[in-house]
């Protein structure tokens, strides 16, 4: 099975209005919620491409009951999160129906004590047996050590089990040091990691920090990726308007599908990018529009090559290069 990881979940509220203003006052004309945070978007989104997929992380409080009660209904995902004494989160998107633009507001969180950090570890270590691949993703919430990732990546290698990283600021930075598989920045956090605005030479220096492949997104140009058995831009056929939340963790989704099925590099990111571009069409995150998804998949451009000698299959496991 596929393990996502989201220390900080949340209850996804998405607001739609004709138009926003700022200081005015707005009718909504329609409302969603989903289970949140990204590793909760990337399940959901590996649960509809027809992948088991066991999610953990923290949650708790009546929002929490909330987000679990969905989980619950979503055919695919198991529930393995473990319950804090704080409210899990909530997120607010609120969508410009003019413009399709998008304004989120993101709470922090709750605060995680000691005991409840050591529980969440516990956990994660008995379901490191019986994973394939597991996705560390996004931010921390207070009182989760800034270390968090690097120490979970870690343990994966351990155990014999790829990991891909997805996170931002001072714990991208330790977890790249700990050696993940795969690290998914966006151009902006690749640039705070490396100090370069240069994608290319950003993924060159996320490699030698310890990286052993860089996929940076782009935005609508695609993704770029950095491995040892070559170096890949993909991008979609057109540039795609809607609401761009939940991108790039359907982008993630590709990813570690197409790792767990040994696609070749290229296949993978032709579907990541596939993924991201479908997700904009659809109104919330962890969801794609299917008919656009499929649609683009074919589609998509991927440039460069694999370094002679090498093969186009997947990373071996850790531990094993």
């Amino acid at each position: 099975m596929i393990l996502t990881v989201t220390l900080n979940t949340a209850l996804d509220l998405t607001y739609r209005v004709r138009e926003l203003r700022p200081h005015g006052s707005h009718r909504v004309l329609e409302v969603t919620e989903r289970p949140g945070g990204k590793g909760l978007n990337v399940a959901r989104v590996l649960a509809a491409l027809g992948h088991e997929v066991t999610v953990t992380g923290f949650t708790g409080g009546a929002t929490g009951h909330v987000v679990k009660e969905q989980l619950a209904r979503t055919t695919g995902v198991f529930d393995a999160l473990v319950p804090v004494a704080g409210a899990t989160r909530r997120t607010i998107a609120v969508v410009d129906g003019r413009t399709g633009d998008t304004t989120q507001l993101n709470e922090p969180g709750p605060t995680v004590d000691r005991a409840e950090w050591s529980a969440l570890q516990e956990a994660y270590g008995q379901l490191l047996g019986s994973a394939s691949v597991v996705a560390l993703c996004g931010s921390l919430p207070p009182g989760v050590p800034v270390g968090a990732y690097a120490g979970l990546i870690r343990s994966a290698r351990a155990a014999g089990v790829p990991v891909l990283l997805d996170t931002s600021g001072e714990p991208l930075r330790r977890g790249v040091a700990a050696r993940p598989d795969i690290v998914k920045p966006n151009a902006d956090e690749l640039a705070e990691l490396t100090g370069s605005h240069e994608p290319l030479r950003g993924a060159q220096d996320a490699r030698r920090r310890g990286a052993r492949a860089v996929v940076a997104s782009l935005g609508p140009r695609g993704l770029l990726a950095l491995t040892p058995e070559g170096r890949w831009q993909a991008a979609p056929p057109t540039r795609v308007r809607g609401n761009p939340t939940g991108a790039g963790d359907s982008a993630v989704a590709g990813l570690v599908s197409g790792l767990v099925e040994q696609l070749p590099w290229p296949e993978r990111l032709s579907r990541a990018v596939a993924l991201s571009a479908a997700t904009v069409h659809s109104p919330v995150a962890g969801e794609f529009d299917r008919a656009a998804y499929e649609e683009l998949a074919g589609r998509v451009t991927v440039t460069g090559g694999a370094r002679p000698g090498k093969g186009l299959k997947g990373l071996p496991r850790p531990g094993t290069a």
